[in-house]
């Protein structure tokens, strides 16, 4: 991705994000829409129509921003287990959702990407979220992840596998198999790590979200529930990203420091 344009830097100015120290891959755990929706005495699904808004202003948002990619978990491996009728809206609402996006992915030079296994989703489904990628490929600007039946040891064990075949097929020696061969073998294979990890509705946990690539990702978490996430909030989380010192294991050069 090309480097941000002179409107993105102007923009977060504008906001009080500094460019220089923007995160360029910010991943969410959109935490708390039937919790909010149940909160105001409503049925889960009303918190899920919410939180659909919330993704495609915080998808705006994050064009503004001149951010480089933004990873949502939409849909875990084990939301499975949930009630069988708020399983299918949400299959519904992905596929509105994918629909209804498509010219706003265009319009705004959004590449879309999907990572997660295919088993259970439905065919239109994946239909749609194939066009959504194939319509978008060449796009240059913001690449929009979404994490549906996602889970991060299912991730792992799919790469550790594909490792083995290749090992079995002689095309690689078990010794010479490095943390790059399996972050190539991952479902974000080519992406960049995130820098930043937000979760929404206050849970100080980690729910199997992308273990391997948020090894040194800053956390940021906020009371709110995804239904009250504001571009404000966004930018909060930035700002406190940029004020932190990334040390990545080692020490800040510090006068007097050995």
């Amino acid at each position: 991705m090309s480097e941000p344009t002179h409107n993105a830097v102007a923009y977060c100015r504008s906001v009080g994000v500094d460019p220089e120290r923007l995160p360029r891959h910010v991943a969410v755990i959109m935490d708390g829409n039937g919790r909010w929706a149940v909160e105001r005495g409503g049925q889960r699904v009303e918190g899920h129509l919410r939180g659909a808004d919330v993704v495609r202003q915080t998808v705006t948002e994050c064009c503004k921003l001149g951010l480089e990619q933004l990873t949502l978990y939409c849909f875990s491996a084990e939301n499975w287990k949930r009630p069988k009728n708020e399983v299918e809206f949400l299959m519904v609402l992905l596929k509105d959702y994918l629909l209804d996006e498509r010219q706003l992915l265009l319009d705004e030079n959004i590449r879309f990407a999907i990572i997660g296994r295919r088993d259970g989703i439905p065919a239109d489904v994946q239909a749609e979220m194939d066009e959504s990628i194939r319509r978008t490929a060449a796009n240059t600007g913001l690449t929009l992840c979404l994490a549906i039946n996602y889970g991060s040891r299912t991730e792992i064990v799919d790469a550790v596998r594909k490792l083995a075949e290749r090992v079995k097929a002689g095309e690689l020696q078990p010794g010479d198999i490095d943390e790059q061969h399996l972050s190539d073998s991952l479902y974000t294979a080519g992406m960049r790590d995130p820098d930043l990890l937000v979760r929404t509705a206050g849970e100080m946990r980690i729910s199997n979200y992308l273990l391997w690539q948020i090894s040194y990702a800053e956390l940021w978490v906020t009371p709110k529930c995804w239904p009250d996430f504001t571009p404000a909030d966004l930018h909060q989380a930035c700002r406190d990203f940029a004020a932190r010192d990334r040390r990545f294991g080692g020490l800040t050069n510090l006068r007097g420091a050995v």
